[in-house]
């Protein structure tokens, strides 16, 4: 297996938001060209097989332009026009990469969208809400950005708003953290199943995550989250969760978080053994199923091995799966095709 031809289809990354915040700080960053200070662009992609994935449009809070956000604001809820405002520019920000990108970047509605840029070397984007802010009680703001492309929102990110109640990232600590999805929470899921519209478990706490299992008629997803017996951060999953989403014929995206993936939550040994990723890889596929484990890295929202560093270091991680006993068919399976038999599942 060539590692740096294999397609890499991940299921979250920041990246937009990034291009964003780096345009109205007066330091824009060239997506085509590339730039040091991203995780994903367009020379990277091709540098390590990064065919596409769920784009999230993440809404931080508000802040002076070229400021570090204080921690404790990021867990304040924000206003549904602020959310809607800046969502609404990294969508533009998307369509116009692939506007200008000579059809070398394409956004993705459906699974066979995304089939189709694969076969045509296009970079696939599809596009994902991470927190469900810049939603209305009305839902007027969810028909407006699923006309415009939306194909995937997270509810909550790790705060609180009308939807329910996102997990904090406390370690250790168990998922189980306050109450779930409000009344409004539990409509939502049902709208966006009626859209065909994917319901991102990640950051949910526990107990939203047992009332998107009651409510949804879909399977269950996780983008970008690991697990809880390897590393007690409250991100991750317990087996108990992990065994609705494989009884779902779920998802769940592999999160490249140090702090995530570590035994210990220490984020800051950017040195870690990319045999620990591998580790969560083996315990998802022993609980979920070969079927049922994908790639969700966080890149431009997290921080990663060093060993990877970038979309261009995919195959590193290729490479130790193969070190690691994984076949080449399950190693294609999380790299790409479970993505793409999920999202059919899903309806898309």
């Amino acid at each position: 297996m060539d590692n740096a031809s294999l397609p890499i289809f991940d299921g979250h990354n920041d990246t937009l938001l990034r291009l964003e915040m780096a345009a109205r700080e007066g330091s824009p960053m060239s997506f085509m060209e590339g730039d040091e200070r991203l995780h994903i662009d367009f020379p990277k992609a091709q540098e390590g097989g990064f065919a596409g994935g769920l784009f999230a449009m993440f809404v931080p809070p508000v802040q002076e332009l070229g400021s570090k956000p204080d921690f404790q604001s990021m867990v304040k809820p924000i206003e549904q026009t602020y959310a809607f405002d800046l969502t609404d520019a990294m969508m533009a920000r998307a369509m116009l990469l692939a506007r200008e990108s000579s059809d070398r970047i394409r956004i993705c509605l459906s699974s066979q969208d995304i089939r189709k840029a694969m076969e045509d070397n296009a970079l696939a984007i599809m596009l994902h809400i991470e927190g469900a802010e810049a939603i209305d009680a009305d839902f007027n703001a969810l028909s407006i950005l699923h006309e415009a492309g939306l194909r995937s929102i997270g509810p909550v990110w790790s705060r609180s708003n009308i939807f329910g109640h996102g997990v904090p990232f406390d370690f250790p600590g168990s998922p189980d953290s306050g109450p779930g999805l409000t009344e409004l929470g539990k409509e939502l899921v049902k709208r966006c199943n009626a859209l065909n519209i994917l319901i991102d478990l990640s950051h949910l706490n526990e107990k939203g995550f047992w009332d998107v299992h009651a409510v949804s008629d879909k399977p269950l997803l996780a983008t970008h989250s690991n697990v809880h017996a390897l590393c007690k951060s409250r991100r991750n999953l317990t087996d108990k969760q992990l065994s609705a989403i494989a009884e779902s014929k779920g998802l769940v995206g592999l999160n490249y978080s140090i702090g995530f993936l570590r035994s210990d939550g220490d984020k800051s040994q950017l040195d870690m053994d990319l045999d620990i990723m591998v580790d969560h890889l083996a315990y998802l596929v022993e609980k979920l199923g070969e079927e049922g484990v994908g790639l969700g890295s966080d890149f431009d929202g997290t921080t990663v091995p060093r060993r990877i560093g970038s979309a261009a270091g995919n195959p590193a991680l290729i490479e130790r799966m193969q070190a690691r006993g994984f076949g080449d068919e399950l190693i294609a399976k999380i790299a790409y095709k479970n993505w793409l038999s999920m999202l059919e599942r899903s309806g898309l």
